[in-house]
């Protein structure tokens, strides 16, 4: 099984420059593969993108809504479906299967439930479950203002970097980055990641 995640940068007709985000998100996107194998950005402002393991699809949504609020101050809006992938091609759009119609029909009604993060599997409980915690986490990650995004983003880019490391490479003091990372609720969404990361290897083992 895979995970796509199908997305788009909320408002981004509004934004003046809309450089700032697309070539933020393509620095991420080339470290997962080339385009337009395993990932395009189309129409604009929406985006496609495979991650093979479907236990990291949850760090990855994370890893987007970080860059584009710290770069663009707004959201994206980000469906996650796990399948099968049943039709490859050289180009991700034009793959298919399992994966890409749950992530495709979720993302369809995420504008319409007001949502901005959701996800489909094969598995209902799951599906309940995730859901909820998503729609709770999504609290926290409006709240980010784009400082508390950018410590979020470096902390997912370099997880092994200390507080201490951050406020180095930032320039500014650690004190300043314990309160960033504090605004930002990142450890409670760390551990959100974690129980995604423990429910899915469950049901992937299964």
């Amino acid at each position: 099984m895979i995970s796509i995640l199908t997305g788009d940068i909320t408002g981004s007709r509004k934004l003046v420059q809309q450089d700032r985000w697309m070539e933020a998100l393509k620095g991420l996107f080339n470290r997962t593969g080339p385009r337009p194998m395993a990932w395009d950005i189309y129409r604009g402002d929406t985006f496609q993108i495979e991650v093979n393991n479907p236990e990291e699809a949850l760090q990855m949504a994370l890893h987007i809504k970080a860059i584009v609020r710290k770069s663009a101050n707004t959201g994206a809006r980000i469906a996650i479906g796990i399948g099968t992938k049943d039709h490859f091609s050289p180009r991700i759009l034009e793959s298919n299967g399992q994966a890409y119609v749950f992530s495709g029909d979720r993302f369809e009604n995420l504008k319409k439930d007001k949502l901005s993060l959701a996800i489909q599997t094969p598995w209902q409980d799951i599906n309940k479950q995730l859901n909820v915690c998503f729609r709770l986490a999504m609290i926290a990650i409006d709240s980010w203002s784009p400082v508390s995004a950018e410590y979020v983003a470096l902390r997912l880019a370099s997880p092994k970097k200390t507080q201490t490391d951050i406020a180095e490479m930032l320039g500014i003091k650690q004190s300043s980055v314990s309160a960033r990372h504090t605004r930002a609720h990142f450890d409670e969404l760390m551990t959100l990641e974690s129980y995604y990361r423990e429910l899915i290897h469950q049901k992937l083992q299964s």
